[in-house]
């Protein structure tokens, strides 16, 4: 066997500021030209594995090291940063800290300016790695006018012009929506098959990763590695789900159907387990069994929107005549591909965006006219971009901003803003720095400055974005107590699962048009809305369809209630 590009031996790492280890002896090989999954919850310890791989530690983070660590058989220690950036390649999270050229093809040029190489050799190679990424059209664009999906296209070229032997991706789905994520993966895929590069992905999507081959599986918690195997292997145990990750849907619902998975099955293949007759049979039994639906009864409208047009020009139409309701403690999930209008129309319900036809009512009377700040009283809405909202450095600063603006006393403030921090998870990062904090624990941040002023309503954009599974089950289970309580939620999202699990109805958002409304249940598997807005069906659907054993809609909806039935009994 080939000699291990990457080796950890017996591995430990503290951080100087930290009193504990943050990696505690970890072993682990990576060879040449292997496509490698590491998942974990946030503090795992994933990221920090990741900075060891890519110098980061020990070049920027200092602390102290135990073990050994090698590089293609050179200690990191023994090589510059400079050294290390040659041969391994980081795209990183938030592709807005990576750019740094004004246009798309000047910041993947950057590395060949570093060698002081003449433009007329540079271009070529340029527009070479452009190409691979299907993003040559956009070299004169700037980076930042760029969606999601294009910033990290432009990473990867960045990345691929220097022709690293390893790429490291770290979260690399966190802020795409299910089509572009999908493009994601199977562009990773189409490289690593021409390249023969050894790919290292850290993320805590495991189905969507798992959409294209991965050769093993390392899960890391609490700062050791608990786990590796084979895809196969893993999601035939219970380890993904003991160390807080979320299975692929499929997977959960044939174990709930009683589904006995070996290896051997090859349950990383839907297609090969559809086709088994004891799965279908299990499933059968399984659609059989009664649940309690626990259904919430329609409730009144609190705020809606009805046939409400929108242009920016007083030419073209952005919205085209949508009509939609949140009713009073409901949580609807609006969805739709990058573009599609979900941002304005969230925009016309805050006051932001004034309808160029049609009306917003809020508890049945129109308000077209109502300020922005008198919206803002009954309406909160929290921006995807958690950068775009901080203005303060310390994170109990930034929750009580809006209670001293709107001139409560001192004291009810800090009662309040401690409240907060506590139902949200952040009450033992009080006395930290914003710029301390990951990026999903900025999301939590803004959600808690938003709360803490208690709107009736708010509008969620993309509220679990860069947040592992465990937090995000955490994070959701707060807002149905909420949700539960009365506060209603419109969630701005990608995320199919967050719709699928925690959202009472749903609508399909496409080219400024709502094309599909209903139970989250009956648009989840309206497959034409769901291609039409450049979506993705949930592998729920897909398993429901290849096995034939009931209606996707009926599935979905048994599948739902059963998870329901698990929370309620744990």
């Amino acid at each position: 066997m080939n000699q291990p590009i990457i080796s950890f031996r017996d591995f430990s790492f503290q951080y100087r500021s930290l009193s504990e280890p943050t990696l505690k002896g970890i072993n682990l090989d990576i060879y040449p030209g292997e496509k490698i999954l590491i998942a974990g919850p946030s503090g795992s310890g994933k990221s920090t594995l990741a900075h060891c791989i890519n110098g980061l530690i020990p070049f920027t983070y200092g602390g102290t090291i135990t073990g050994d660590y090698t590089l293609q058989g050179k200690r990191p220690a023994d090589l510059s940063i400079f050294e290390i950036s040659q041969t391994v390649g980081t795209i990183l999270q938030d592709q807005d800290g990576q750019f740094i050229g004004l246009s798309v093809g000047e910041d993947v040029a950057f590395a060949f300016e570093n060698e002081c190489m003449p433009q007329s050799e540079m271009r070529p190679l340029v527009e070479q790695a452009l190409q691979v990424v299907d993003m040559l059209p956009l070299i004169n664009q700037s980076p930042h006018d760029l969606s999601g999906g294009q910033k990290q296209r432009v990473s990867l070229a960045g990345v691929i012009s220097m022709d690293t032997e390893v790429l490291l991706f770290d979260e690399p789905l966190a802020n795409l929506d299910p089509a572009s994520g999908k493009r994601a993966i199977e562009l990773m895929e189409d490289i690593h098959q021409k390249s023969n590069k050894t790919m290292i992905i850290i993320e805590h999507r495991v189905e969507d990763v798992l959409e294209q081959p991965i050769d093993r599986i390392v899960v890391m918690a609490e700062g050791e590695i608990v786990a590796i195997g084979t895809p196969d292997e893993l999601l035939a145990s219970s380890m993904l789900q003991a160390h807080g990750l979320r299975e692929p849907l499929y997977v959960a619902a044939l174990k709930y159907a009683g589904v006995e998975l070996d290896k051997e099955d090859h349950p990383s293949s839907l297609e090969r387990l559809s086709s088994r007759g004891e799965v279908r049979e299990r499933l059968s039994i399984w659609l059989g069994e009664e649940l309690d639906a626990a259904d919430k009864s329609p409730s009144e409208p609190i705020l809606a929107l009805q046939d409400v047009k929108f242009s920016y020009d007083g030419e073209r139409d952005i919205i085209k005549g949508v009509s939609l309701h949140i009713g009073r403690g409901e949580r609807v999930a609006l969805l739709g591909n990058n573009g599609a209008g979900k941002s304005t129309l969230s925009h016309l319900f805050t006051g932001i965006a004034k309808p160029s036809s049609g009306n917003v009512l809020y508890g049945g009377e129109r308000i077209n006219e109502w300020s922005i700040r008198k919206r803002g009283q009954h309406i909160g809405y929290v921006m995807q971009n958690p950068n775009h909202m901080i203005t303060q450095q310390m994170i109990a600063d930034e929750v009580s901003l809006g209670l001293r603006m709107r001139g409560m006393p001192a004291d009810a403030v800090t009662a309040r803003v401690e409240e907060t921090l506590r139902t949200c998870g952040l009450y033992g990062y009080r006395n930290w720095p914003i710029s301390a904090l990951s990026y999903g624990q900025k999301k939590r941040v803004t959600i808690a400055s938003i709360l803490a002023l208690q709107p009736e309503i708010m509008i969620l954009d993309e509220p679990t974005a860069g947040q592992d599974y465990k937090h995000y089950t955490e994070f959701m289970d707060f807002i149905v107590s909420l949700s539960d309580q009365g506060t209603s939620f419109l969630f701005i999202t990608h995320d199919m699962h967050l719709a699928l699990e925690y959202t009472d109805r749903a609508a399909v958002l496409h080219d400024g048009r709502c094309i599909a409304q209903g139970t989250t249940s009956q648009v989840l598997t309206n497959i034409e809305a769901i291609a039409q807005a450049n979506l993705k069906e949930t592998s729920l659907g897909k398993l429901a369809r290849s096995t034939g054993v009931a209606q996707p809609e009926r599935f979905v909806q048994h599948f739902i209630q059963h998870e329901k039935k698990v929370k309620r009994d744990e």
